[in-house]
């Protein structure tokens, strides 16, 4: 979006405080005398604007910056809010309604919180969750599977584990982390008898998803260790390069035995 402009001193700011402020800002972005940029954007031109931010946050909860942190969640509120604007601007829902709508299905299915339900520990929190929104799919006459509430405009690595986790809260699961870790080795056997360009495509795949499952059964989020062994690397490698570079020298340079000795040096 647009960069915006300077915050004006606080008895000059032309809206109230609190967590209504951004949904009065968006509102007057949006009528008939506010910015032209505002005033034209859709639901669908601002998709990609919600997918940058939502990575930006993810960014900012990394870097365990409190002030980057609070900055992106504040720009993703402005995307709830743009978003709510566009609908009450068409006459559909407004911003009162999705806060209203998420509030009361949060208390629906937290009855061990609202209710007189009992729970044991987190995990029985996720299966009767599950449990909560199968019954509210049936009353309405919905018949999906559980699992085709995953997004599957998620990244691949994303969605492969909300599909495990949507399908082993309701009891499609492996019975131990050995279990688990059983079913990498075999599909890691099975990528290395493939014999044409299809199968090693299809047992990669596969590879990847037992991977996705162990990872999940030892409760470590696959995309943050992924992104953490990337971190490091990278860091490693710009190390490696870095000595090689006032040598004169490429990695090119280097025989098996060397490149390697050289990695081990980067730690």
């Amino acid at each position: 979006m647009p960069e915006s402009e300077p915050v004006p001193e606080s008895n000059d700011r032309p809206y109230s405080p609190g967590i209504g402020a951004i949904f009065e800002v968006v509102a007057r972005l949006r009528a008939p005398d506010g910015c032209p940029w505002d005033r034209e954007q859709t639901h669908e031109s601002l998709r990609p604007y919600l997918l940058e931010e939502t990575y930006e946050l993810l960014e900012a909860i990394d870097s365990g910056d409190d002030t980057k942190m609070k900055e992106e969640l504040g720009d993703l509120l402005l995307q709830v809010a743009m978003h709510a604007e566009i609908a009450a601007q068409d006459g559909r829902f407004d911003a009162a309604q999705v806060s209203e709508t998420v509030a009361a299905k949060m208390v629906a299915r937290h009855p061990h919180v609202f209710g007189s339900t009992s729970v044991a520990n987190a995990e029985e929190v996720l299966r009767n969750w599950e449990h909560q929104k199968v019954h509210e799919a049936r009353i309405a006459g919905n018949d999906e599977s559980v699992v085709d509430r995953v997004p599957v405009t998620l990244p691949a690595l994303a969605w492969a584990l909300g599909l495990q986790k949507r399908a082993a809260r309701v009891g499609f699961d492996f019975t131990s982390e050995k279990e688990a870790a059983e079913s990498v080795a075999e599909e890691a056997r099975e990528l290395a008898t493939a014999e044409d360009a299809q199968q090693v495509f299809q047992e990669m795949g596969d590879l990847l998803f037992a991977i996705v499952s162990l990872a999940r059964r030892l409760k470590v989020n696959p995309e943050d260790a992924l992104r953490v062994a990337g971190q490091r690397f990278r860091e490693r490698f710009a190390k490696a390069e870095a000595s090689l570079r006032e040598e004169g020298k490429t990695f090119r340079d280097l025989d098996p035995q060397e490149l390697v000795r050289r990695w081990e040096e980067s730690r």
